[in-house]
């Protein structure tokens, strides 16, 4: 799962929302140094990525990639399945995408100073290029794999492995439908567990 999609299985909650967008950006324990809330969000990210690694339909997914391709075929499935979110987007929610994301980058904008450097630059660059809104249109992916694949010491070329998308469209789609729904009901009942985890901290002080 990708940017968009961590958003919108953490849930309503603000903090838990960013905290879904900051499980790309924080690594290693969670010690207390963020609020509550969004170290829950955090956790819930690790949480989703790990029971989505192991679905079999996602595994059969990342078969198809072949070399040399395969090494990142994760980072290919995650930006597609966001944009079969977007695509589908009226089946999941009721806001419409524009909206949703408008009111995710006022509520990470509330946080910019608890923000490792490159969130607080997706902070500020989001808004302005409609960055989680562009997954919608397909032929953005391209240019999205160019950047990521430019973030590496060495720079590789991911975009150049778009043609699989391309090729494999229909049948990641019908995968995406088959498997989301799954997600958002694992998602569902892990940020039910995190709450009663707080709701017992509180009662506890």
């Amino acid at each position: 799962m990708n940017y968009l999609a961590h958003i919108y299985l953490s849930g309503a909650t603000p903090e838990m929302m960013v905290g879904g967008l900051l499980g790309d950006f924080v690594k290693g324990p969670l010690t207390g140094q963020l609020p509550q809330r969004i170290e829950q969000g955090i956790a819930l990210h690790r949480k989703i990525d790990v029971f989505v690694d192991q679905q079999p339909e996602i595994r059969g997914a990342l078969c198809r990639f072949q070399t040399p391709y395969r090494r990142f075929a994760g980072i290919y499935l995650d930006i597609c399945f966001d944009h079969f979110l977007a695509k589908h987007w009226k089946a999941f929610h009721q806001q419409s995408l524009e909206d949703f994301c408008v009111k995710f980058y006022e509520h990470l904008r509330n946080f910019d100073e608890l923000l490792p450097p490159r969130a607080l630059h997706f902070s500020k660059v989001a808004p302005v290029v409609h960055w989680l809104e562009s997954y919608a249109e397909f032929e953005n992916l391209e240019l999205m794999l160019q950047r990521i694949g430019q973030r590496f010491k060495k720079q590789v070329p991911l975009h150049h492995g778009f043609f699989i998308l391309q090729r494999d469209y229909a049948t990641l789609e019908s995968e995406f439908l088959l498997t989301f729904p799954q997600f958002v009901a694992f998602a569902d009942s892990q940020r039910q567990n995190l709450q009663g985890t707080i709701h017992s901290d509180q009662e506890a002080g």
